[in-house]
């Protein structure tokens, strides 16, 4: 029976045991012989396990205090290395916890919704575009017809002046059906959803308002429930307040109101702008909802072939909405600080072999006097993870610093309201690599404890062989080589793209172009001549504005809104393309003078083309080539927005969907040229002002003029033509402003790598260097015996970074802009990068060696 006490003693450390263990034996053996009954036996356990358990607890917190302070104390002695180890795991620990933070809210975790693996978006495809908004009427059908998903709801992006305040203010929303928030269900801190009966043509306006309008605007009241406000000079009760971290669709929206589907909503099935949410019934996959859709589909297309010829369905996992540039800038991301926390991780293990190697003698005394090798190794790890903790908590503050500049990087258009948090998810992970990081790598020092091998070099007089350090210290700097080479061939192809997507024409010219927004309520701008004195009466004013060249307004700016799509058609031929699709937007005369772009056949917009005139359109070159190629295009007509149109000028084609993305042909219409009241959304909205000199000084004049033209229309959006194009690339640049942090971090850890490796070398060389001088080894022969070794792993590292930054720059090539994976000068730099860097870390080895004097060490020898 002795042999499961024997196992329990092992709950004490080893030296606890060698003292007491036999003493415990004896009296355990003397009680179990006395035990005569199973009771007696079962009691005598019972009140062991009692007595071994939290006294072996004990004494492990006793001897782990012990080790603490002297830990501490140690430590203390070595500032210079307790702070270079810490900063070294510090930078490490940050890096991997500020990327892990936002990658794990983008790309792992769920987002804030009940079951939200079960949500799913609904879109139409059609040839050439696999995610097309469908119709209302559209939507209709599937909620009737689809029986694997329950009731599906809908929305749209909207925005609404609010009056009633100091000012004007437009304000983001979304118009939903009532069923959309249930599907998603959140409930409101206040108040309750929408009704079925509040969604109907002729109900009354309600609305629900985010969190941040509440609070900002409403002073987080209580009493705005029931409030009446104007919305778009209409009337609006406020019926509930949504939490604080629910955003949906995205960040942007401040507030839901219904959106009330009327006949002539269903009557063109061609009128697409909605966006689809549907729940999966318990049980169904998406493969099976997939399936549903696209035979209802099918079915519509037999019903609506005209609308419907083509249209099939995709149906999505809301979390699947992350834009796959953004999902591999993440992914990218992470891995670089992966890279960074194994930097680090290395040159820690490396500074604390280094530091195990200076305390041999120590170790030897201790030994001496008879500490136990287990005892030894507990000492030394409990130093590591000492240093480790405290580095952890330094990269903790590092990280909550840096996430913000991360979060840059997470798409804007996701429901998630705050990426930039450090939460206990997060202090988790970072707890969890610290422990990792300090008993991962300083394993590798505390198991090479020796104690009779140390006591044989202090017998030695501290010689002793280097051979098993040395190789282990290599191997770590060669991998800090490698890794870094990695980072910088990364950085540098980002450089690379980032300067490639600078240089893309966007169509226009953004220098000295005032951009804002006057959102004009329809229910008194319906009206196009109305619409038309307010458009006159601004611009005549802006334009004589000192400084000003010209404005022009236009119903979206390129890369402010990225669609607009409409179908073209053209009299006399057999039948649609489904492919003759343009980017569709009207303007006011002057518009494309303002954006400076050319025109290169024809004529501008002007003011004679009224809705009694000939209806016009100017398009892009594109647009010219693609219908009419080695043909005149002014004269040719064509139909869009259900009206034939005659080209009467050609433009230079415009990057709509921004820099990186192909944009459709473009067409442009008259202001004038629409129906009463017809097309609201596209209703120009967006003012052009094109200065002469700084156009931001323009701002507070152009306020007063829209302001005097009508008080109760709002300015918003107010920003310069180039910060939007600058936001083209402000995701690449912030990528690379941190992955070109992380490659000098990398490379400078590197270089303290082979610095400390060839101080080593040279320090345990000095007798060999000292004899080599005597006999009469010149300056370059030492010079070559430091850094032959240094330029030798750098070589190695090199060379098997810049394979390893091949491979990595192939999986990320859909981020390089057309940039070759294998880019020659992007290798080159690095290499030159890593020869330098190599030369700069073997300096100090080298003056050293080279300031041996030979007397002296022969004279210690």
């Amino acid at each position: 029976m002795m042999t499961p006490y024997n196992a329990l003693l092992h709950l004490f450390p080893k030296s606890f045991r060698t003292e007491y263990a036999d003493e415990m034996r004896s009296i355990f053996s003397r009680r179990r012989e006395s035990a005569s009954s199973t009771s007696d036996v079962a009691s005598l356990w019972i009140e062991t396990l009692l007595d071994v358990v939290p006294n072996a607890i004990c004494v492990h917190a006793d001897i782990l205090a012990q080790d603490l302070k002297f830990s501490v104390r140690s430590l203390s002695r070595v500032p210079g290395f307790t702070f270079t180890a810490i900063l070294v795991a510090a930078l490490g620990v940050g890096a991997t916890t500020a990327a892990f933070s936002v990658t794990d809210r983008v790309l792992v975790r769920p987002f804030p919704f009940r079951d939200s693996d079960r949500l799913v978006k609904i879109w139409e495809r059609v040839p050439g575009y696999s995610r097309m908004d469908p119709s209302p009427a559209t939507f209709r059908d599937w909620a009737e017809m689809a029986k694997t998903v329950e009731t599906p709801g809908a929305y749209a992006a909207t925005s609404m002046n609010l009056l009633g305040g100091p000012e004007p203010m437009r304000i983001q929303g979304a118009a939903v059906t009532a069923n959309l928030l249930p599907i998603l269900a959140t409930p409101p801190i206040l108040g309750r959803f929408f009704t079925p009966q509040e969604d109907t043509p002729k109900a009354s306006g309600t609305v629900i308002l985010s969190y941040s309008l509440w609070r900002d605007s409403f002073g987080a009241a209580a009493s705005v429930l029931g409030r009446t406000l104007t919305l778009d000079e209409a009337p609006y009760v406020v019926i509930g307040v949504m939490p604080k971290d629910f955003t949906f669709p995205d960040k942007s929206t401040k507030m839901w109101t219904t959106i009330r589907f009327d006949d002539d909503s269903y009557a063109d099935r061609t009128n697409a702008y909605l966006r689809v949410v549907a729940r999966l019934k318990p049980g169904v996959t998406l493969q099976g909802a997939g399936s549903e859709m696209n035979v209802i589909a099918e079915q519509l297309e037999r019903q609506y072939p005209k609308d419907n010829a083509e249209h099939r369905v995709t149906v999505v996992a809301l979390s699947d909405e992350v834009p796959s540039q953004a999902r591999l800038l993440l992914t990218a991301l992470f891995g670089a600080s992966l890279c960074v926390l194994l930097i680090a991780c290395t040159n820690l293990a490396s500074l604390l072999i280094a530091r195990s190697l200076q305390r041999g003698r120590e170790i030897a005394v201790r030994t001496a006097l008879g500490a136990g090798r287990e005892r030894l190794i507990r000492q030394l790890m409990t130093e590591s993870v000492v240093l480790a903790m405290c580095g952890g908590g330094l990269g903790i503050l590092l990280a909550i610093g840096v996430t913000p500049l991360l979060a840059q990087l997470a798409p804007s258009n996701l429901p998630l309201a705050d990426v930039s948090q450090i939460d206990g998810r997060v202090l988790a992970f970072a707890a969890l690599i610290t422990t990792l990081t300090g008993i991962g790598f300083g394993i590798v020092p505390a198991l090479r404890v020796n104690g009779e091998k140390e006591i044989k070099g202090l017998r030695d007089g501290g010689r002793g062989t280097v051979g098993g350090p040395k190789k282990l210290r290599s191997a770590l700097v060669f991998a800090e080589i490698a890794l870094s080479v990695v980072l910088l061939v990364s950085s540098g192809l980002m450089v690379r793209a980032l300067w490639r997507v600078q240089q893309i024409d966007p169509g226009f010219e953004s220098e000295g172009v005032l951009t804002l927004r006057t959102s004009l309520p329809l229910s008194r701008y319906g009206i196009v001549k109305t619409r038309s004195q307010f458009y006159e009466t601004v611009l005549s004013e802006v334009t004589a504005l000192p400084g000003v060249k010209s404005a022009a307004y236009v119903t979206f700016l390129p890369m402010v809104m990225r669609g607009g799509i409409w179908d073209v058609t053209f009299p006399g031929r057999a039948s649609a393309n489904s492919e003759d699709k343009a980017s569709m937007r009207y303007v006011t005369p002057g518009f494309f003078q303002t954006l400076g772009v050319p025109i290169h056949q024809g004529r501008d917009m002007n003011a004679f083309d009224t809705a009694d005139a000939p209806a016009v359109a100017v398009v892009s070159a594109s647009f010219a080539q693609k219908h009419w190629p080695n043909q005149n295009p002014l004269g040719q007509v064509f139909n869009i927005t259900f009206h034939d149109r005659i080209v009467v000028g050609v433009v230079g084609d415009m990057k709509v969907r921004g820099l990186e993305r192909e944009s459709e042909p473009q067409v442009y219409l008259s202001h004038q040229q629409v129906p009463d009241r017809s097309v609201p959304n596209y209703v120009p909205k967006d003012l052009a002002i094109r200065a002469s000199g700084d156009p931001s000084t323009l701002i507070p004049a152009v306020r007063a003029i829209i302001q005097r033209a009508d008080p109760q229309v709002p300015v918003s959006d107010v920003q310069l033509l180039q910060t939007i194009v600058d936001g083209e690339t402000s995701p690449r640049a912030a990528q690379l402003r941190i992955l070109a942090a992380f490659a000098a971090i990398a490379i400078l850890l590197a270089g303290i790598g082979i610095h400390g490796l060839l101080a080593f070398t040279v320090s345990n060389r000095l007798p060999e260097i000292g004899v080599r001088m005597a006999l009469g080894a010149g300056r370059s022969d030492i010079l070559n015996l430091v850094a032959r070794d240094g330029v030798r792993l750098a070589a190695l590292g090199a060379s098997v970074g810049l394979l390893m930054a091949y491979m990595v720059a192939r999986g990320m090539a859909a981020l390089l802009a057309g940039v070759s994976p294998a880019d020659a000068p992007t290798f080159a730099v690095a290499a030159v990068v890593v020869i330098t860097m190599t030369l700069l870390g073997a300096l100090m080895p080298a003056l050293r060696a080279l300031r041996v004097d030979p007397t002296k060490v022969m004279r210690t020898e």
